[in-house]
C-alpha cells in the first residue's frame, strides 16, 4: 500500500513532477521507425504529458520538435516536410531537425539572419536504434542504452507498439507481476481452471509442462535481485519431480521489462511503458529469436496479436478496448477462458485498465505474491527523491547495463537463486547482483 503522496509521485510524469523528471533522466521510445516517411507528414506526438511534432527530413533524419513556431505560434503538425526542414503552412517559416531555423521568407535578408538565430525551437535528442525512434528529453550527451533485441540483425526481430488507457505505472505492474498468470491467462474445462496449453502427457517436456505448473501452483515464491540497471524477478512453483519452474523477469529502469515464459530456443519478448500522460502510455513490444531470423508465419501471428501483442488497427490502438469491455465474452467466460477475453495482451489491459485511469494504491491489500510490484515501486520512488537530491537515477549512467535477458529455468529443490540465474544466462543476468 503507498500514501495518497507516494501513489501521486509514482503516477504523475508531466513537467515539473518528481516522477516526470526521472523519465526525463533517460531515453525513451517515441514512435516506430517505420511510422515515419522521408519527406513525409509530420505527426503529432505526446511524450510525458508534452506535445511534439516528428518528422523525417529529406536525409533520413528524424526531428522531433515542439509543434509552435516561433514566428505566429502556427502549428507545425500543418507544415511542409520539404528540402530538409519543416516549412510553416503560415508565413513559411523553416525548421531542421535539429530545431533551428533555416529560413524566415517574410524577412528582408539583412534581417533574416538576425531571426533566424533567435527563431530556433525546442528540438529533443533523437537517435534510432531496433526499428523505434528514441528521444531524450535532458541536456549533456547521454550515453543510449543496449538492449539485446537491438542489437541482433532486423531479420530476427519484430517491434510494435499498442495504446494502454490507463497510467503507465499499473501497466507496468501488470507486466512484472507473473503471479497472475496462473489466474488471468488460464482455460476453463468443465467448471475448473485448466492451463493455457493442454499437455502430452507421460514424459510431458517443461515447454508444455510449464502452463500446468502455472495452474497446479498459484502461489509463487518471489525472490528479488537488484543489478545495475534495475531488478531482477524470480518466481518459483512447484514442478514435477520434486523440481521448481521458475519464471524470471527483468526489470530495468524506468520502464522496461523482459518477460518470462523463455526456455533456451524459444523466442524472447520485451516491453517498454511509455506515459503519454497521466491517464494513458504507449507499450511498446518487442520479440526476438537469438539464433535465427523469425519466420514469416511468425511475424504474421505477432501482427495479428499474440503474447505481448495486441490486435490492433493501422493506428496501433488495440481492437478490443475500454470502451467496448474488450469484446468480452460471457459464454467463452463460462466454459473455456477464466476470463472471456480473447489475448493475452488483451487480458492484461482489461484487468489494468479496470483499476481505474490512475489506480488507488491506498486501497489495496498486499500479500507475498506481490513482492516484485512492492520493490518495483521502491525503486522508482528512491529515483524520484536521487533526482530532487541533483543526483542521476539507478542505472541512467549505465547503458551497457541493459544488456540482460530473461526466461524459465529448472531447479532442484534449495538452490541459491543467484547461482541458478548466472549459470542460466550468465553476464545477462545483470552486473553486480544483489539481494533486494
Amino acid at each position: 500500500m503507498l500514501t495518497a503522496e507516494e501513489n501521486a509521485i509514482l503516477t504523475q510524469t508531466g513537467p515539473g513532477t518528481p516522477m516526470g523528471s526521472v523519465f526525463r533522466s533517460y531515453w525513451l521510445p517515441v514512435l516506430l521507425s517505420r511510422e515515419l516517411e522521408v519527406d513525409g507528414a509530420p505527426q503529432r506526438i505526446k511524450v510525458l504529458d508534452e506535445d511534439f511534432i516528428a518528422f523525417r527530413d529529406s536525409t533520413g533524419k528524424v526531428g522531433i520538435v515542439e509543434p509552435r513556431c516561433s514566428h505566429r505560434g502556427a502549428n507545425l503538425f500543418f507544415g511542409r516536410n520539404e528540402k530538409c526542414g519543416l516549412r510553416c503552412a503560415y508565413h513559411g517559416w523553416k525548421y531542421a531537425a535539429d530545431g533551428s531555423c533555416v529560413d524566415t521568407p517574410t524577412a528582408d535578408p539583412d534581417v533574416a539572419e538576425k531571426l533566424k538565430s533567435k527563431a530556433a525551437i525546442r528540438a529533443l535528442k533523437v537517435e534510432e536504434y531496433g526499428d523505434i525512434v528514441w528521444a531524450h528529453f535532458g541536456e549533456g550527451d547521454s550515453a543510449l542504452p543496449t538492449f539485446e533485441f537491438a542489437e541482433l540483425p532486423p531479420e530476427q526481430r519484430f517491434v510494435s507498439k499498442k495504446f494502454q488507457q490507463c497510467n503507465w505505472a499499473q501497466a507496468a505492474e501488470g507486466g512484472l507481476d507473473t503471479a497472475h498468470f496462473s489466474y488471468l491467462h488460464a482455460n476453463i474445462n468443465g467448471g475448473e481452471k485448466a492451463p493455457l496449453l493442454r499437455g502430452r502427457g507421460s514424459n510431458e517436456p517443461p515447454g508444455t509442462a510449464r502452463y500446468r505448473w502455472l495452474i497446479e501452483d498459484g502461489t509463487p515464491r518471489f525472490t528479488v535481485l537488484k543489478h545495475d540497471s534495475g531488478l531482477l524477478f524470480g518466481a518459483a512453483r512447484n514442478a514435477d519431480d520434486n523440481q521448481l519452474y521458475w519464471r524470471v523477469t527483468q526489470f530495468m529502469m524506468p520502464n522496461h521489462s523482459l518477460v518470462p515464459n523463455s526456455f533456451p530456443g524459444d523466442m524472447n519478448q520485451g516491453n517498454s511503458w511509455v506515459p503519454v500522460d497521466d491517464r494513458s502510455c504507449w507499450i511498446f513490444c518487442f520479440a526476438y529469436h537469438l539464433d535465427r531470423p523469425l519466420t514469416d508465419q511468425e511475424r504474421e501471428r505477432l501482427a495479428g496479436g499474440s503474447g505481448i501483442f495486441a490486435q490492433v488497427d493501422e493506428n496501433y490502438i488495440p481492437i478490443r478496448n475500454r470502451d467496448n469491455d474488450y469484446l468480452i465474452d460471457r459464454d467463452l467466460q463460462k466454459h473455456s477462458n477464466f476470463t472471456g477475453i480473447t489475448g493475452i495482451s488483451e487480458q492484461d489491459a482489461a484487468i489494468a485498465d479496470s483499476q481505474g485511469l490512475i489506480a488507488d494504491r491506498t486501497k489495496e491489500l498486499l500479500g507475498q505474491t506481490d513482492l516484485a510490484v512492492v520493490r518495483f515501486r521502491q525503486m522508482m520512488l528512491d529515483a524520484a527523491k536521487r533526482v530532487e537530491l541533483g543526483e542521476l537515477p539507478h542505472g541512467a549512467d549505465r547503458p551497457g547495463a541493459y544488456l540482460v535477458r530473461s526466461g524459465d529455468v529448472m531447479s532442484g529443490r534449495g538452490g541459491d537463486f543467484t547461482q541458478l540465474v548466472q549459470e542460466r544466462f550468465g553476464d545477462l543476468a545483470g552486473k553486480t547482483l544483489e539481494s533486494c
